[in-house]
């Protein structure tokens, strides 16, 4: 006699015992069946899965290894069956049995979940691939089609630079060309909001960190809005509080570039006699950062309430009526939000329909450690005047007399080049791609080129070439010899391009001729001071 029949003879009469091992043992063979239908359903199921995963995972020279636990699973199948035929099972046998079944069941269903959540991951890495991929494609399209546009865009500007210089100019012509001007200047900005915007929508906006003076940071600002409000005739203002003045490290280009945009709204929603301030403050000070806040006020046009939160999306206008009456592509302010966020800070909005905005933007600068005591002196708020360049007039080069190589495939854009350079009586010699003008600086005698205004997209060799195979040759000159790009391309990482091959300067197109002047006055200055 078995413990178990043991067990309930003593507990039970003999009626009740012949009844439970009844029950007994019809469980017993319930769950030895159930087991086996269960372990069918298993490897039906697992058929299924390994022709699955042989299908879309090509693995077709694994398929043995996928096979083998069907094999595993048909034995146990069949040891189910043999047992509840043949054997005689009891309860712990038929137990074990039913519960491998439910085991590999539910083992078989983690599997599952965890291939579809793998599935699922490859899935999203297809879609951001995809993504990536488009990102990329749309910034090559929009770097194209700039530079296609700022090719004949630099021609436009060049010429009308030119044209406005004559003084015999009759009045109406000259009013027309200040205004095609002001529009190809205008189609510029469009350019590069859509350039800009590219970037930062595939993360390639990157911050450049550098020591820069705030002052001179504020100078420059003002020195472009005051001419922008005197032409609107509205007043302008601007101070610095106490204990702001000094240098900071940072993107003073990327700072000043979302500042700049919030105040041409300004100045743009502006009319006249309005007025347009912009303030700097102290919000907080700490022994290595200052946390600044930037204040842009107007009693402009205001804002709708309602508009606000979407004001800072992409191509966003408060109704379909201001494009046509202040024109923009709606990107101004996303970019400067994108800045603001990329440089850690905040930007918050106070404004009423009808009588005015305020923007305040706020970040933190790391202190430049060796103008400690400049960063942390008092300065009394004041009204700070626009200035113009920040280096000395007497470290720039007199342009007169100089000689400039010219190098650029596009005979128009050479042409203008040696026009604006002619104005300042400057002597220019033309190469028509990179090799022709390493031939020319090669063959020409030491010192006979002051500086060299390059073009990067020619044939032959581009630029990037030229200006590294100019450096290497073996004369004092060639390492010394102010090199500048002037072009169309205009990236970040253009721009990083160009001072890795030994250029000194990057210079956009259309090009900003006044910089161009300054750009060579320094440079030339600079290398022959040694």
């Amino acid at each position: 006699m078995t413990f178990r029949s043991v067990i309930l003879s003593v507990f039970l009469t003999h009626a009740e015992y012949g009844e439970c091992r009844r029950v007994i043992t019809v469980a017993i063979y319930a769950m030895v069946y159930l087991g086996s239908a269960l372990m069918l359903h298993n490897i039906y199921r697992y058929v299924r899965y390994a022709r699955g995963v042989q299908r879309d995972e090509n693995w077709q020279t694994e398929r043995t290894v996928l096979y083998i636990p069907i094999a595993l699973l048909v034995l146990f199948f069949i040891g189910y069956l043999v047992v509840g035929l043949l054997g005689n099972p009891d309860l712990v046998m038929s137990g074990i049995l039913f519960g491998g079944s439910i085991f590999v069941f539910v083992m078989f269903v983690i599997m599952q979940r965890i291939t579809e959540r793998i599935q699922e991951n490859k899935d999203l890495e297809a879609k951001l691939i995809a993504v990536e991929q488009s990102n990329r494609a749309k910034e090559s399209i929009l770097s194209s089609v700039s530079h296609e546009m700022r090719t004949p865009m630099n021609a436009i500007v060049g010429l009308t630079v030119i044209a406005l210089k004559n003084p015999e100019l009759p009045e109406e012509t000259r009013e027309q060309l200040v205004r095609i001007d002001a529009s190809a200047q205008h189609l510029q900005c469009l350019i590069n909001d859509m350039l800009d915007m590219g970037s930062m929508e595939s993360g390639k906006l990157t911050l450049k960190e550098g020591p820069f003076s705030l002052c001179e940071l504020v100078e420059q600002i003002n020195a472009m809005i005051t001419v922008q409000c005197n032409e609107k005739s509205l007043e302008y203002s601007s101070s610095v509080g106490e204990g702001v003045a000094g240098r900071y490290v940072g993107d003073a280009d990327k700072l000043r570039r979302a500042l700049l945009n919030i105040l041409q709204n300004a100045v743009k929603f502006t009319h006249s006699p309005g007025a347009v301030s912009f303030a700097v403050e102290l919000a907080a000070a700490g022994d290595e950062l200052r946390t600044l806040r930037f204040l842009v006020s107007d009693t402009g046009i205001g804002i709708d309430e309602e508009f606000v939160p979407t004001m800072f999306d992409v191509f966003s206008q408060e109704d379909a009526t201001t494009t046509n009456r202040y024109g923009g592509s709606g990107l101004g302010l996303a970019i400067t939000k994108s800045i603001v966020d990329l440089l850690g800070g905040t930007i918050d909005v106070e404004t009423q329909k009808g009588e005015g905005t305020t923007f305040a933007v706020t970040v933190d600068l790391k202190v430049c450690e060796e103008d400690e005591d400049e960063a942390t002196a008092a300065h009394t708020p004041t009204a700070i005047p626009a200035a113009a360049a920040s280096t000395d007039a007497s470290e720039l080069a007199d342009l007169s007399g100089r000689r400039v190589l010219i190098v650029d495939d596009i005979d128009v854009n050479a042409e203008i080049l040696e026009d604006l350079l002619d104005l300042e009586g400057v002597m220019c010699d033309r190469a028509e791609n990179g090799q022709a003008a390493l031939n020319t600086f090669a063959q020409s005698e030491a010192g006979t080129y002051d500086a060299i205004l390059m073009d990067l997209r020619m044939p032959v060799m581009d630029g990037f070439e030229a200006a590294r195979a100019i450096r290497a040759l073996d004369r004092d000159d060639a390492r010394c010899v102010p090199i500048v790009a002037v072009t169309a391309n205009t990236s970040q990482e253009d721009q990083r391009r160009v001072l890795e091959s030994g250029m000194d300067e990057h210079l956009s197109k259309p090009v900003d001729v006044d910089k161009m002047y300054h750009t060579l006055q320094v440079l030339i200055g600079r290398n022959e001071r040694g």
